[in-house]
């Protein structure tokens, strides 16, 4: 598997991305659950179907994108394909303040490249992003997750308490801690609130950092333009008052994550990964 991905990810970006598109048509058309899963979750989000449909191509997009992603040379850089910025200067003046940022980039659009545009640009100044880490669960695609999970201006901990306390101590430091905020987390570790009409298990990790630290909230997207024509990064502040609040409950930091996140995907529903069984069950912890 690691070397299939190290060939592909020699080939161009815009072949992968028209690749994908036409994988993303062909796991619609031969899975059934799939389709039940995605148009459900569009219903539930009262999302007009012509504006949900070009996501079933983004799915496959994503998926393509991957080898490049992860396995591209290091000199090869992302700069060139970023075609447009905004907000980075919430990410700048939350970093020279001191107080640190949790960036958090949802299942939408680009997300891999998203998070690592941003420390590409941004941690030779102000260091590197610290991500939770878990190893895949099947032993053929670890080599190639734990590869991309450990690029340059990343540092990747685990998912336990070792890890957790290393968030907490970049954050108090006044570093940069990076969350994929809409995984469905292991059981204990969130709370059932509101997303699109429907109770999920969300995450209690990004209040409790926030109410620990006063670090920024910044909420990114790393959006496709289009095959070949490069991306945008949008970076947003969320409430900075909903998540720093020490008296808020984990119920209302996580229902001010899903607002957050909504709003999101209503600005970019043709992007967002709609067959992700998001109200699953949580999993016991490892």
């Amino acid at each position: 598997m690691l070397g299939l991905f190290q060939c592909l990810a020699r080939l161009p970006l815009s072949w992968m991305q028209r690749l994908g598109a036409a994988l993303g048509w062909l796991v619609w058309a031969l899975s059934p659950t799939y389709r039940r899963n995605f148009k459900a979750h569009v219903k539930s989000a009262g999302i007009a179907w012509p504006e949900a449909r070009p996501a079933i191509a983004a799915m496959g997009q994503m998926v393509a994108e991957l080898p490049w992603s992860w396995m591209r040379a290091p000199d090869v850089k992302l700069a060139p394909h970023i075609h447009e910025w905004q907000g980075a200067e919430l990410f700048e003046s939350a970093m020279q303040s001191g107080r640190g940022a949790i960036f958090i980039t949802p299942h939408i659009g680009c997300w891999e490249l998203g998070a690592q545009a941003v420390a590409e640009r941004f941690s030779p100044q102000f260091g590197p992003m610290v991500v939770l880490y878990r190893p895949a669960r099947k032993a053929m695609l670890e080599a190639v997750v734990s590869k991309g999970r450990n690029r340059p201006g990343f540092v990747a901990v685990p998912t336990n308490t070792s890890g957790i306390r290393t968030l907490l101590r970049t954050l108090r430091s006044g570093g940069l801690v990076g969350l994929l905020p809409d995984q469905v987390p292991p059981k204990g570790q969130g709370v059932w609130v509101p997303f699109f009409g429907r109770e999920v298990y969300t995450m209690t990790l990004l209040g409790k950092l926030a109410q620990q630290t006063g670090a920024a909230v910044l909420l990114s997207h790393c959006e496709r333009l289009g095959s070949g024509k490069g991306f945008r990064i949008i970076i947003e502040q969320l409430n900075p008052h909903e998540f720093s609040d020490v008296n808020a409950t984990p119920e209302q930091t996580a229902s001010a994550l899903n607002r957050g996140l909504e709003q999101l995907i209503r600005r970019l529903p043709g992007q967002y990964l709609w067959g992700y069984a998001r109200d699953k069950q949580p999993r016991d912890f490892g």
